[in-house]
C-alpha cells in the first residue's frame, strides 16, 4: 500500500502559519465591516446547530441553506435559524448536500453529520470553493482523513476541525501558564480517560424509519443495517458502522488536547486492547472497556474508558493528567487544576461562561453551555484565517492526525497487537492486514474519496 509521501500534503497549497490561541484578535470585528458571509450547514441535528447558532453569534453571516436527511429536523432547524439571524429570512431547505453546494454556492460550509458522512461531505463542499468546519472525527476510517486533507490543501481552503479544546479560554490559560512557562516541567506520561456512561443493555425489534426520514441516504456507504429507533437521532455513535466508538469520539478530543499542548505530531506506535466486557448482549457493537497506548518514543499517552463505572475522581471523568517532573496538571471542560509535588497548594481556574453576553445560550435546547464560548473562540479564529487565508488553531492537517491515532487503536485492539506507525507514508510498517483495514469499504453508489 505504498502512497505518495504523507507528510507533502501538508506543502500543498500553503497559506500561512497556524494560528495560536483565540485571543486577542486586533480588529477581528473591523475585518467584517463591509463582510456577510454565505453559509450553508450540512447536518441539521443537535451539534450542527450549536455550532451554527455560535457563529452567528460572533460573525455577520446569512444562512442560505440547511441541508438533512430528516425533514422533521430539517424544519425546525430552519425555523430556529430564522429568528436567530438578523435577516429572519429561513434558509433554503435540501435533502441533498450535492444540490445545495451547486444551486446556493455558500462561501462557509458546516459539516455536522454523524461520522461517517463526514469525509463525502467535507470534500465536496471544499471542491465547490467553500471553507469548511467540519466535526471532529474527520473521518471513520485512515484514508478518509487522508483525503480530506488532500483536497482541503488541493482547492487551498481553510477547514477547522471541531477539537474546540484548543479554543477553550481556561485551557488556553493552562497552556501558557503551566506548560509553556515551563512550570510543570518535564512531561513524563500522561493519562487521558473518559468514563461517562455510555449504551446501555437494550434489544429491540427491527422497526420501519419515521416518516420524512431517508434511512437509505442517511446510511449512505455504510453497511445498510435493519433500521432501530434508538439509532436515530445520538444513538448512532453506539455502532462501529457509522463511527469508531468512545475513543473516535470522546477520546481523540483528549488526544488532540495534549498533542496542542506539548506540540505533538502523531505517535510512532500505537497499542490497544478491549472490548464488550459488561454490557453484553444488547444493539450496540462498540467497545465498553478499552485501553490504548500513544507512544512518543520517551514518553506514552495513555488513554483509558468504562462507560459502565463510575470515575475514578468524580471532578474529572473526561480529562486529561499530565504526570510533570514539577507536578501534576489535571484539564477538563469544566477547568483546569495544577498541583506541584510535596505542597497542598494549587493553581485552579473554572470553565468560562458567558450567559449575560449571550442570554440565548440560557435556554437554547441542548447546548452544553460550558462548551458555547469554545465553539465561539472556535469561529472567531476560523473565519480570522478565512479572511487572512492562514490556518487555523484546529486545522484539518491536526484533525486527521488526531484522529487516525484513535482509528489505529482501534484495528490494533482488533487484531492484538501493536502497530508501528509510519507518518511519511501514511501506512503501518510491516503490516500488511493492518493496512487493508486503513479504509472501510463502501456502499454502492457511494465511491471512498481518494488522496
Amino acid at each position: 500500500m505504498q502512497r505518495r509521501n504523507f507528510l507533502k500534503l501538508s506543502g500543498l497549497g500553503m497559506m500561512g502559519l497556524t494560528t495560536n490561541g483565540v485571543t486577542g484578535y486586533a480588529g477581528f470585528e473591523e475585518q467584517f465591516a463591509d463582510k456577510q458571509f454565505r453559509v450553508a450547514l450540512i447536518g441539521s441535528g443537535w451539534y450542527g446547530k450549536c455550532d451554527l447558532l455560535r457563529l452567528l453569534q460572533v460573525v455577520p453571516a446569512e444562512v442560505v441553506a440547511l441541508c438533512d436527511v430528516d425533514k422533521p429536523t430539517l424544519d425546525a432547524a430552519a425555523k430556529l435559524v430564522a429568528e436567530r439571524q438578523i435577516s429572519k429570512k429561513e434558509p433554503a431547505k435540501y435533502e441533498d448536500y450535492r444540490k445545495m453546494l451547486a444551486n446556493e454556492k455558500p462561501e462557509i460550509v458546516l459539516v455536522g453529520t454523524p461520522d461517517h458522512w463526514h469525509a463525502l461531505t467535507m470534500i465536496a463542499a471544499v471542491e465547490s470553493g467553500a471553507d469548511v468546519y467540519v466535526q471532529k472525527p474527520i473521518g471513520v476510517d485512515v484514508v478518509e482523513c487522508q483525503a480530506m486533507l488532500s483536497a482541503a490543501r488541493k482547492h487551498q481552503r481553510v477547514v477547522q476541525v471541531g477539537l474546540q479544546r484548543r479554543s477553550t479560554p481556561h485551557l488556553i490559560q493552562a497552556k501558557k501558564k503551566i506548560i509553556d512557562s515551563g512550570m510543570i516541567g518535564k512531561i513524563g506520561q500522561v493519562e487521558i480517560c473518559c468514563y461517562y456512561g455510555g449504551p446501555g443493555i437494550f434489544q429491540q425489534e427491527p422497526s420501519t424509519p419515521p416518516e420524512g426520514f431517508n434511512y437509505d441516504f442517511w446510511t449512505g456507504p455504510a453497511p445498510m443495517r435493519p433500521y432501530y429507533d434508538v439509532v436515530h437521532y445520538r444513538g448512532w455513535r453506539n455502532f462501529m458502522e457509522y463511527g469508531n466508538g468512545t475513543i473516535g469520539d470522546m477520546g481523540v478530543h483528549m488526544l488532540d488536547l495534549v498533542r496542542w499542548f506539548l506540540g505533538l505530531g502523531a505517535p510512532s506506535r500505537v497499542s490497544s486492547s478491549g472490548g464488550i466486557y459488561i454490557k453484553k448482549g444488547g444493539l450496540p457493537n462498540t467497545n465498553d472497556t478499552q485501553i490504548a497506548t500513544f507512544d512518543y518514543n520517551d514518553f506514552q499517552i495513555i488513554w483509558n474508558h468504562r462507560t459502565w463505572s463510575e470515575a475514578p475522581d468524580p471532578k474529572w471523568p473526561w480529562c486529561a493528567i499530565l504526570y510533570g517532573e514539577n507536578g501534576i496538571l489535571k484539564a477538563g471542560l469544566m477547568g483546569y487544576e495544577y498541583k506541584p509535588y510535596h505542597t497542598e497548594d494549587k493553581i485552579t481556574e473554572e470553565v468560562t461562561y458567558e450567559l449575560e453576553q449571550y442570554p440565548e445560550d440560557q435556554t437554547e435546547r441542548d447546548l452544553e453551555k460550558h462548551c458555547a464560548p469554545a465553539i465561539r473562540g472556535h469561529m472567531k479564529n476560523f473565519v480570522s484565517c478565512i479572511m487572512d487565508r492562514s490556518r487555523p488553531v484546529a486545522d484539518i492537517e491536526e484533525g486527521a492526525i488526531s484522529s487516525i491515532a484513535c482509528i489505529l487503536a482501534n484495528i490494533s485492539a482488533e487484531l492484538g497487537r501493536s502497530l508501528e506507525w509510519d507518518q511519511a507514508t501514511g501506512t503501518i510498517k510491516n503490516d500488511d492486514e493492518a493496512n487493508a483495514r486503513l479504509r472501510r469499504a463502501y456502499r454502492s453508489p457511494w465511491v471512498h474519496p481518494e488522496i
